[in-house]
C-alpha cells in the first residue's frame, strides 16, 4: 500500500504542468468566458447553485466546447450523464493551503480553462456533463502521509460525494451514468464507485467508468471489472501514459502490485504495439485542431507506453511522463468509444 501511495504521487504532480505539446491554459473564446464573482459564506460548495459546478447542462460552460475540426458534424445528444471529477489544479508550492477554497477565482478559472476545456469536453457529444467544483487537496498531499494530508483528501472527497448525491437526487432520474476522472479526480472516483455502485442497484446504470491517470490495482474493486473490449458496459478503463521505453520514475518500475491498464487504441489489455493508424486524433495545445495519428500505444507492465507525439517540433519534446496528456492524446478515441458504449448499453 505504501508503494501504491507513492505511485499516486509520481503520477499526479504534473497534472497541470505546462507542457509544450499538451494542455494550454490560455483563455480563448471556445464556449463562453466564465465569471467567478460568486462567494459561499460558509466556504462550502452549495450544489444547488450552478456556480459550484464547473460543468453543468443548465449553463453554458467550457465543457460544451467542440474543436473547430469537429463542429460541422457535431450533433449533441443527452442520452447519458457524465459525472466528471477534475484533477489537481492547486499546484503552487508557495501556497500554504491544504485545500483550495471553493471561491478562489484563480483556481476556478485555471480548472475551467485547462481540464474542463481539454478533458471534460471529450465526453460532450452524447452526454450531459456534470463536473463539480470541490475543495481539492493541494498537490503536496500526494507527497506526504500526515493527518493534514489525510484530512485534505477527506475534505475533497466529502465535496465530491455531496455533489454526486445532489446530482442523483435532482438530475439523474434513472439515466445511464458515465464516471470520468483524471489524476486526483480518479482517487475520488474510485471511492465513489465503491460507495455508490459496487454491489448496489446503481451499478446497473453504469455505462463505463473512465478512471484515468492513477494506478488502479487489479484487486481494488470486488465486483466492478475492467472492460475487456470496446463495447462492454458496467465496467471501467484506466491507464497512465509514459513515453515509450521509459521506466521513469523508477518507483513505477518497482511497483509490487499489478494495476489495470487498458489501451485506448484497442480498448483491450493486449500488450502488443498498436499503430498510430488506430489513433483517431488528439487535441493538444491548439484546442480547435484535431491531430490525427498523434501517437501509437503499447501496454508495458503497469503503464501505457506512447510514442513521442507526431507534431512539428517534436525533436525538442523531451518529456517522458505524459500524464498531462492521458486524455488529450486519445481524445477522439475516447469520444467515439463513449458513443459506442452508450449504444451498447441501450441495446442491452
Amino acid at each position: 500500500m505504501k508503494k501504491y501511495k507513492i505511485s499516486l504521487v509520481l503520477n499526479s504532480f504534473l497534472c497541470c504542468a505546462v507542457i509544450l505539446l499538451c494542455l494550454s491554459c490560455s483563455k480563448n473564446n471556445y464556449a463562453q468566458k466564465a465569471t467567478y464573482q460568486f462567494k459561499s459564506e460558509t466556504k462550502i460548495p452549495d450544489y444547488s447553485n450552478l456556480d459550484y459546478w464547473a460543468a453543468h447542462p443548465w449553463k453554458k460552460d467550457l465543457s460544451d466546447s467542440v474543436p473547430a475540426d469537429l463542429q460541422e458534424n457535431y450533433r449533441p445528444d443527452s442520452l447519458t450523464d457524465v459525472f466528471f471529477i477534475h484533477p489537481t489544479t492547486l499546484t503552487d508550492y508557495s501556497d500554504a493551503r491544504w485545500n483550495a477554497e471553493i471561491n478562489d477565482a484563480d483556481i476556478n478559472s485555471k480548472t475551467d480553462y485547462s481540464t474542463i476545456l481539454y478533458q471534460a469536453s471529450a465526453f460532450n457529444e452524447k452526454c450531459r456533463v456534470f463536473a463539480p467544483r470541490y475543495r481539492q487537496a493541494h498537490i503536496r498531499c500526494f507527497f506526504q502521509t500526515t493527518p493534514e494530508t489525510n484530512n485534505a483528501f477527506e475534505i475533497a472527497y466529502a465535496d465530491v460525494k455531496a455533489a454526486f448525491e445532489f446530482y442523483l437526487k435532482n438530475y439523474n432520474n434513472n439515466r445511464p451514468i458515465i464516471i470520468a476522472s483524471h489524476s486526483q479526480g480518479t482517487k475520488h472516483a474510485g471511492r465513489l464507485l465503491k460507495e455508490f455502485f459496487e454491489n448496489k442497484p446503481l451499478q446497473q446504470q453504469l455505462v463505463c467508468a473512465y478512471i484515468i491517470g492513477l494506478p488502479v490495482p487489479v484487486d481494488y474493486f470486488s465486483t466492478l471489472k475492467p472492460c475487456n473490449d470496446s463495447v462492454a458496459t458496467g465496467c471501467f478503463v484506466s491507464w497512465r501514459t509514459f513515453r515509450k521505453d521509459s521506466e521513469e520514475p523508477q518507483l513505477i518500475a518497482d511497483e509490487k502490485f499489478k494495476s489495470v491498464v487498458i489501451n485506448p487504441l484497442t480498448w483491450t489489455n493486449e500488450t502488443g504495439l498498436v499503430s498510430s493508424k488506430l489513433n483517431k486524433g488528439g487535441v493538444l495545445k491548439n484546442f480547435n485542431h484535431v491531430v490525427p495519428r498523434v501517437v501509437s500505444a503499447q501496454i508495458h507492465n503497469n503503464i501505457l507506453w506512447s510514442s513521442k507525439p507526431d507534431v512539428p517540433g517534436k525533436i525538442f519534446f523531451t518529456q517522458k511522463n505524459y500524464h498531462v496528456g492521458d486524455i488529450n492524446l486519445f481524445y477522439m478515441n475516447i469520444r467515439e468509444n463513449v458513443a459506442t458504449r452508450i449504444s451498447s448499453y441501450f441495446k442491452k
